[in-house]
């Protein structure tokens, strides 16, 4: 039975008592403590098992073979797939392991012992321009190791490229053809180095990711310390936001979508001996690759690949979670799309191999669990298409994804959803956002879901698709057919609420199930509206690096200090100038630097923004310095307030 309205007032001073016992609770526990997220993700579980109950039992209609019967079955499976990602995700979030301690115990030992092993480093690149590729092959060769020979992995046979490392000291491979894409590419590599360096320890990187100069002493020692660990990952760092949070112009509030995964779940993973390897910024050993017979290239997920094929051998992929290299995530949102996609195809293609997880001897229940856990990561995609469209179905073509009214939602659904929310924040250390990470997710589920079902009619067979970086990024974009789709989601949901008003057919008082499709009507038209904004791109400038050091300017014959805020290849941003005017020339004299040539771009009350003119030699030591040691502007924690004044500056502004 439905409540009635009557009963409104005390469901709804449940759902306040609820949420306020949330709130506390977030408050006095601590997420570093077992017993602490043990007791919090049993609490959200149990508000998620009771509502799941209520759906099965109360809010289907009788079993037939109709649109209105199938309709609300087909959205309750993937609603059940996605509660069992998220009590899946509790599970594995009980647990968490930080191994920086044994990083610097293992360094120490490595000291104390007089040794180095030699380190063979693998920059894997495929098309990419000298801006990107060359920061990381700097880094690599800047590295704070003397035992290392740099590999540019050029997959694209490109001689300028060859030049420059020939000038910078780096070595140059190449191969006749692309087969097996960047698996095939690090397997010539394998090969082609046996033969000469033969290091023990091989560190990969993507051509766009730049190194801590730590690095290798961060990560060599945690290798060699266990005979069984096969591969040492850290996690990716991006230097640039990323399309939603640039677009939405919210980089300074929200953070991007990889974080939860890399700061919070991959140390649970580990905990739980299933930490996998996410294809750049890893070490791992050569013997161990020689053993499986090189990178695995059955399934575009090389990485993912290479951590099964390993953890069927009793070897492990081990999580060092510490800022040790810097990236470029993706700029636009067409490439976000595809490498997501691609993310998806991958892990399907592992799913199906006759020796990986699912399919295979050889693996414990659970490492086959957690395997099955990141499946259902992209199988949840499909169940937020159904959340977008699923209130213009109620509203025009009379299906009700499920029979309740708001009331019974408000008992059942809302702590269920407070819960989840509260304890994702929480657990992730302020790395969720209600509504923005939603709409993160709704950016890509469309072609995900377009993905798998294409995966399941031919899952094999298909091209590696780089995600392309770098390039000019000063105008605007419109990415017109995405931005139809969100568009007419978001109309459709807005056109739903006044015609349940202004329909010829409209009763004369709203019914409770009516209500509680136009609550539903409501987000959904937020959701898809944020993600309508995600779809026209601003335009993007260089990437200034936030800083604080001292400097000292010069114009004419007068020398005086200033303070350095931002940084840049050919920017700066100083303070402590005094009577300059836009053009003129003003040197800076940068520590490590020198003088470099420079002249006023634009001058504000506190601010001058120079724009630099470095030497060559000035300029390689910058790429250094920025790219190899900064996280640049994002941020690693979210703000609900900012966020917001950032979507409201965007979607009133358009800026």
């Amino acid at each position: 039975m439905f409540p009635t309205a009557s009963n409104a007032p005390s469901v709804l001073s449940t759902d306040l008592g609820v949420l306020l016992g949330l709130l506390v609770t977030a408050r006095l526990l601590d997420p570093t403590r077992l017993r602490d997220r043990v007791l919090f993700g049993a609490t959200t579980a149990a508000f998620l098992l009771i509502y799941t109950l209520w759906r099965w039992h109360d809010t289907l209609p009788a079993f037939d073979l109709t649109l209105q019967a199938l309709w609300p079955r087909l959205f309750i499976t993937l609603e059940i797939i996605a509660i069992t990602y998220t009590l899946m995700s509790i599970l594995i979030l009980t647990r968490s392991v930080d191994r920086s301690g044994q990083a610097d115990a293992a360094r120490r030992a490595l000291a104390e012992r007089g040794e180095q092993p030699a380190v063979d480093i693998f920059i894997c690149t495929y098309d990419e321009p000298m801006e990107i590729v060359e920061r990381s092959i700097l880094a690599a060769l800047a590295l704070d190791y003397a035992s290392k020979t740099v590999w540019v992995l050029d997959d694209t046979r490109r001689d300028w490229l060859r030049a420059f490392c020939d000038e910078v000291g780096a070595c140059h491979l190449t191969r006749p053809n692309n087969k097996g894409a960047k698996a095939g590419n690090l397997n010539n590599a394998l090969a082609a180095t046996g033969q000469e360096s033969n290091a023990p320890v091989i560190l990969v990187l993507d051509a766009d990711f730049a190194p801590r100069r730590d690095f290798l002493q961060r990560t060599v020692g945690l290798l060699l310390s266990e005979p069984d660990i096969a591969v040492v990952q850290t996690p990716q760092f991006y230097y640039n936001p990323d399309p939603i949070q640039h677009n939405l112009l919210a980089s300074g509030h929200w953070v991007d979508d990889q974080r939860f995964f890399f700061d919070v779940f991959q140390p649970a993973k580990d905990a739980w001996g299933c930490a996998f390897c996410v294809g750049t910024s890893f070490v791992v050993r050569r013997e161990r690759l020689v053993e499986i017979g090189g990178f695995p290239h059955a399934a575009i997920s090389e990485d993912l690949n290479l951590t099964y094929t390993l953890l069927k051998r009793g070897f492990r992929t081990v999580w060092l979670n510490e800022p040790l290299s810097f990236g470029l995530s993706a700029e636009g949102v067409p490439e976000y799309i595809t490498q997501r996609a691609r993310w998806c195809l991958g892990t399907i293609q592992v799913a199906l191999l006759r020796d990986g997880p699912m399919r295979s001897r050889g693996y414990s229940f659970t490492q086959r669990w957690h395997f099955l856990h990141g499946v259902l990561n992209w199988l949840c995609k499909p169940f937020m298409v159904l959340l977008l469209i699923a209130p213009p179905i109620y509203w025009f073509a009379g299906l009700p994804a499920f029979e309740a009214d708001y009331l019974s939602f408000l008992r059942y659904g809302v702590p269920a959803l407070l819960g989840t929310i509260i304890y994702m924040g929480w657990i992730s250390r302020s790395k969720t956002l209600p509504l923005f990470m939603e709409a993160t997710h709704a950016v890509t589920c469309f072609a995900i879901t377009a993905t798998l079902v294409s995966a399941a009619i031919r899952p094999f067979g298909r091209p590696f698709k780089v995600t392309d970086k770098g390039g000019d990024r000063s105008q605007p974009r419109v990415h017109g057919k995405l931005a139809a789709i969100f568009g007419l989601i978001a109309a459709s949901s807005a056109a739903a609420i006044v015609w349940a008003f202004v329909s010829p057919n409209a009763a004369s008082e709203i019914s409770s199930i009516d209500y509680f499709n136009l609550l539903w009507a409501g987000i959904a038209m937020l959701i898809s509206f944020i993600a309508f904004l995600v779809c026209f791109e601003l335009p993007r400038a260089e990437d200034l690096f936030p800083t604080d050091e001292a400097g000292w300017l010069a114009r004419g014959g007068e020398v005086v200090p200033c303070r350095v805020e931002a940084l840049a290849l050919s920017s700066a941003r100083v303070t402590g100038s005094r009577r300059c005017s836009p053009g003129s020339a003003m040197p800076v004299h940068l520590d490590g630097l020198g003088w470099i040539d420079a002249s006023v771009e634009a001058v504000s009350k506190t601010l001058t923004h120079l724009r630099l003119q470095p030497t060559e030699a000035q300029r390689r030591q910058l790429v250094v310095r920025l790219f190899s040691s900064s996280c640049g502007v994002i941020s690693g924690r979210a703000r609900l307030r900012g966020a917001l004044a950032g979507l409201a500056r965007r979607g009133f502004l358009g800026r």
